[in-house]
């Protein structure tokens, strides 16, 4: 993508000759006009469906990777112990090959228990009033010429983002409710819930 901007900023801008682009690349003059000729934002490549020797042993692989996946991480198989008992099988493919096929079904794993309703998300959209997020952070001020560490207090409106920090010097239970007192003063009503981060 980067080079079809170079291409065309070469071209249209600083009018540099097909054929001198051409040197500079190594691509046909073909490819730079059609380059240079479509409203492509970058190009596509087809990569064509080449068979791999591991896809004789791909069921095999899926089946140890579920089994894995349910054992605690200490007893479960490295990438290099599953390559090892698939060459064992017969398998001739390199241990890449085979950490590869593993990273993707892991991948594929988490996005389905994304999109399942068996994993976790915070939805991001939300209607006025339904849901407030809150958080602490800690930052320092100069207080009679002394550094001072305080507990910032973050409450924010899902819906409109608006917010409200307050800081305090300790982050117990009554700094915590007189922070939501204030900021729901602030904004102007109490929403229906509120979204926690990681609190006791």
């Amino acid at each position: 993508m980067d080079l079809l901007s170079v291409i065309r900023r070469w071209h249209f801008r600083q009018g540099i000759p097909i054929r001198e682009i051409r040197r500079r690349t190594g691509l046909s003059r073909n490819t730079i006009r059609k380059y240079l000729r479509d409203d492509a934002v970058e190009p596509t490549f087809k990569v064509p469906k080449r068979p791999s020797k591991l896809d004789q042993f791909a069921e095999k692989l899926t089946t140890w990777l579920r089994v894995e996946s349910g054992k605690s991480r200490k007893q479960k198989r490295t990438a290099k112990q599953l390559h090892a008992d698939l060459v064992k099988l017969g398998f001739e493919g390199s241990y890449g090959r085979v950490a590869a096929f593993a990273r993707a079904w892991k991948a594929e794993r988490q996005y389905e228990k994304q999109t399942s309703g068996r994993g976790t998300f915070v939805p991001l959209i939300f209607q006025p009033g339904e849901a407030f997020q809150f958080d602490w952070s800690e930052d320092y001020a100069l207080l009679n010429g002394r550094p001072v560490k305080l507990q910032v207090a973050h409450t924010k409106l899902s819906h409109s983002r608006a917010f409200i920090t307050r800081a305090y010097l300790l982050q117990t239970h009554e700094m915590l409710f007189d922070a939501l007192t204030q900021a729901f003063r602030v904004l102007g009503g109490v929403p229906q819930r509120g979204i926690f981060d990681n609190m006791k």
